[in-house]
């Protein structure tokens, strides 16, 4: 500015001067080239005194990582923003992009995200200061059952709820999928368990003569009994193993995919300890159930008869 200042001065000292005494045309050429360059130089100047204006009237957005991605939005990229479809908007500056929560609520939902100031949003909806719903955070959870009583006095047709209540409120849809699976799961235990004990009946009525040289080399039953039920034991620990490694990988994949279906970072598939524990200890359960059952059923049969005599 002070440059340009300065230019002015010497453009109104060389403007000035008598024109008489044969002024040559060097002077009017320097002339020129200052006036040219005080006029570039203010031009320059109300551009960039422009855009500063548009910029501070410019509104600060933040818009989701989603809507980023499918209009190839950065960072202080200038968009224009309006209430309805079709109408003339304002001009808003994009501040910072969010990302969406692992909230499963959200997952369904096809739709862009846009935050605003408070002040900004009840100027361009003309809600005026009535709000739909709004969130308090307590300092200390003792606090809430006041806070509770507070806002249902504060009006008529008010009513606070704990977010507890509302997650469980709003989750009604997952907790009637979180039963079917249950149903689902009971289902498959027990087909399993019939399926087991079938194959280890199969496996034991093939080493029939084995049970029988056992027995006439005065083998006790309760030792046969206890190799069968050892052995079907142990094969139930590898089994729980290697259906461990396989769900691990299936909910690897099963993530990967609808992660990038619904773009979001919920797990939709997880194996904790605690479901590995309970999966080793029903397919040991039933492994030892299943091996005892055949092996009972063996022993019962007397040597000469396993033999086929």
């Amino acid at each position: 500015m002070h440059a340009v200042i300065g230019r002015l001065a010497l453009l109104a000292l060389l403007s000035a001067a008598p024109a008489a005494h044969g002024q040559d045309r060097g002077r009017d050429s320097v002339r020129d080239s200052v006036r040219d360059s005080v006029r570039d130089s203010v031009r320059d100047s109300a551009g960039v005194s422009t855009r500063a204006a548009a910029a501070a009237a410019a509104i600060p957005i933040a818009i989701d990582q989603q809507m980023a991605e499918d209009a190839g939005l950065r960072i202080g990229d200038h968009v224009a923003l309006a209430s309805e479809p079709g109408a003339v908007g304002d001009s808003a500056v994009i501040v910072a992009i969010t990302t969406q929560a692992a909230d499963p609520s959200e997952v369904a939902r096809r739709e862009y995200r846009i935050r605003l100031h408070l002040a900004d949003l009840q100027t361009r909806v003309g809600y005026g200061d009535r709000v739909d719903r709004f969130a308090i955070a307590t300092r200390r959870p003792a606090d809430d059952t006041g806070v509770i009583r507070r806002v249902d006095d504060a009006a008529f047709g008010f009513r606070a709820w704990p977010s507890a209540d509302i997650a469980v409120r709003t989750s009604q849809t997952f907790r009637v999928v979180s039963r079917f699976h249950r149903a689902i799961g009971g289902i498959t235990i027990v087909a399993s368990a019939i399926f087991l004990l079938c194959i280890l009946l199969l496996k034991v009525e093939e080493r029939r003569r084995d049970v029988a040289a056992l027995r006439l080399m005065g083998i006790s039953r309760r030792s046969v009994v206890t190799s069968v039920v050892l052995e079907a034991g142990l094969i139930a620990l590898v089994g729980s193993a290697l259906g461990t490694i396989v769900g691990w990988i299936g909910s690897l994949v099963i993530n990967w995919h609808y992660r990038g279906v619904y773009r979001t970072p919920l797990a939709f598939s997880i194996v904790t300890p605690g479901i590995v524990a309970l999966a080793v200890g029903l397919s040991l359960v039933l492994g030892l159930g299943a091996g005892l059952i055949a092996a009972l059923r063996l022993v019962r049969v007397p040597p000469l008869t396993l033999l086929g005599r």
